[in-house]
């Protein structure tokens, strides 16, 4: 089992994509060919169910299902944070429990598109936070483009001031 993400965490966390077959199904062996090739290349760590993971195109037992299996190949030789955004609090805690229990690093997590403004989110990421627990290290995920959310650097800096749980940043224009 790796240690958890942190404020000191550094390095390449790389966003691997969630293989598909010509069907439409989870490819779980081109997880292990991916994850071995990510692995070759000395990544100092890799994140996983993400928007470039197809995350909101899985029902949550295939995002168990997929987490479960990068976590086996990985096999704590890097850190694994693991994307658990959900439009509400209780499916986000319920994989993100998931997670964590099987040796994830922390959790990646994205505002819902009806954050629109600084209060908004910065009660969403202390919603979350609590929801989660303090034994949970989170890595704020930033991307306006798909999210239609817009963080100001001032709410980014209170986020990382007042809710110690969040360590990382992704961030994406």
């Amino acid at each position: 089992m790796t240690a958890s993400i942190h404020a000191g965490s550094q390095g390449v966390f790389v966003i691997a994509a969630t293989p598909f077959t010509d069907s439409g199904a989870i490819d779980f062996e081109s997880i292990d060919t991916l994850t071995d090739f990510y692995l070759g290349f000395g990544i100092d760590g890799l994140t996983i169910l993400g928007i470039m993971g197809e995350a909101q195109k899985l029902s949550q037992d295939e995002s168990l299902a997929v987490m479960q299996r990068f976590l086996r190949r990985v096999n704590g030789r890097v850190p694994v944070i693991v994307g658990a955004s959900a439009p509400a609090f209780d499916p986000m805690v319920s994989l993100a429990r998931a997670a964590m229990d099987q040796g994830a690093a922390g959790v990646m997590l994205a505002p819902p598109p009806t954050v629109k403004h600084d209060e908004q989110f910065f009660n969403f990421y202390a919603g979350a936070c609590k929801a989660l627990g303090p034994q949970t290290p989170v890595c704020l995920q930033d991307y306006p483009a798909v999210t239609g959310a817009y963080m100001s650097v001032p709410v980014f800096s209170q986020i990382v001031r007042d809710l110690p749980q969040v360590v990382m940043l992704k961030a994406e224009d």
